[in-house]
């Protein structure tokens, strides 16, 4: 068995492909009405559709996971994260620890966590 997929809702199908498509680069893999499947597997499901099948509320900003992107240049990522969505919703601006890897963790425009942070190095 594999891990094949993470769904996540949102209240704008158009709107969050465009957010993961300029920030991330996440490209259309399938298109349907109510959800799209992006590269690197990520599904944007219409909020309505998924509180439907789930037959419950949605809570956004949880916080209990999430999705967790790598990037090099985490200060053109800011840069651009900023000019972009300047109205985002930061859990902690970027950061360095002590090991010198950087991270920034904020909110998609629909409540979902994202976490950025520099390649892990193994």
């Amino acid at each position: 068995m594999r891990l094949k997929n993470i769904l996540i809702a949102v209240k704008d199908v158009e709107k969050s492909k465009g957010f993961y498509h300029a920030l991330f680069g996440l490209d259309v893999v399938l298109n349907q009405e109510e959800k799209v499947i992006l590269t690197e597997g990520l599904v944007l499901q219409d909020a309505s559709l998924w509180k439907a099948c789930i037959g419950r509320d949605i809570r956004t900003e949880n916080n209990a996971c999430a999705l967790y992107f790598e990037e090099r240049d985490m200060e053109g990522f800011v840069k651009k994260l900023e000019k972009l969505y300047p109205d985002t919703a930061y859990i902690n601006r970027l950061t360095e620890h002590s090991d010198g890897r950087k991270m920034l963790r904020f909110y998609d425009p629909d409540g979902n966590l994202i976490e950025v942070g520099t390649p892990l190095i193994f």
